[in-house]
């Protein structure tokens, strides 16, 4: 999972990328760019990471990613298994923010598509369940061509800018502001994370990934993510539990230990914190009890 540029490509007869990825491995690793990116997810759920912001995607999600905001989207591993493999379904849709000329975007009345590409920069979600015009409008870029397809990206942008469900990700502090060799290490801390979550995970086990004693590991995580290791080792367990909630085949207090947690009344202190809801009421806004 090593963080890099990417190149997204296009084809000389299109002005911006759109696609339909179906492959749980695609870019499956912490990545940016410099075009705008638009996701909406069909199918398939797992774990997103925008900056700094860590949180579970589910069908329904249509998320925009601003230029060159670190992201990286890792499916749950049943869409990995061969033997129960879940479908995958996303619509991918790139593009530069000057693609239409430099002058479009300062027109009064591009303001407000202007001002959501500024808040972009952050990350932001919106739901298809509540905002279904953006995901129609989608699918209506997918499928258009010629003037009609910047057409309608220009009415999903518009759609977007208009939405009050619009939920902000990344934090204003967080910044994408370290060198090349600071990703690789950064990447495999994370990766070492995801794989041992599920079981006690020991200071100085992680810092030895990052080639760091302990007390040196703690200051260079803190400065690079603004979390402490505690804290994004907590979300993502605390996601991980959200999940098996909503699976809903095995008890909470079974769904605590699954998660990584060796305590039941610390689980259900820090489920609360990250959610503002109890288990019990997160599965039952669900109706699954």
């Amino acid at each position: 999972m090593k963080a890099k540029l990417l190149k997204v490509p296009k084809t000389p007869a299109q002005s911006f990328s759109v696609r339909e990825d179906r492959d749980p491995f695609i870019n499956n690793r912490w990545h940016y760019h410099a075009e705008v990116e638009l996701i909406f997810f069909h199918e398939g759920s797992g774990t997103q990471f925008v900056g700094d912001h860590i949180k579970r995607f589910q069908p329904g999600d249509i998320i925009l990613v601003g230029s060159n905001l670190p992201h990286y989207w890792r499916y749950d591993d049943v869409h990995f298994d061969p033997d129960a493999r879940q479908s995958v379904h996303s619509t991918v849709i790139h593009f530069s923010e000057n693609f239409w000329g430099e002058a479009f975007l300062h027109l009064p009345e591009t303001k407000q598509i202007r001002s959501l590409l500024e808040k972009a920069r952050l990350g932001i979600l919106v739901s298809a369940k509540e905002e279904k015009q953006i995901s129609d409008l989608v699918e209506k870029i997918r499928t258009a061509d010629g003037v009609s397809r910047i057409i309608a990206l220009i009415e999903c942008l518009s759609a977007f800018a208009g939405s009050g469900q619009l939920q902000p990700l990344s934090s204003i502090g967080f910044r994408h502001d370290f060198a090349e060799s600071e990703n690789d290490r950064i990447n495999a801390i994370y990766d070492y994370t995801f794989r041992h979550f599920t079981r006690p995970i020991y200071l100085h086990q992680v810092a030895s990934v990052a080639g760091l004693v302990p007390n040196s590991f703690c200051r260079y995580f803190k400065s690079r993510t603004g979390k402490t290791y505690t804290q994004f080792l907590t979300e993502i367990r605390i996601g991980h539990a959200c999940k098996l909630l909503l699976d809903n085949r095995i008890s909470i207090k079974q769904l605590c230990y699954e998660s990584g947690f060796n305590n039941f009344t610390c689980f259900h202190k820090h489920f609360k914190l990250l959610t503002g809801k109890s288990p019990q009421t997160y599965q039952k806004e669900h109706g699954l009890s």
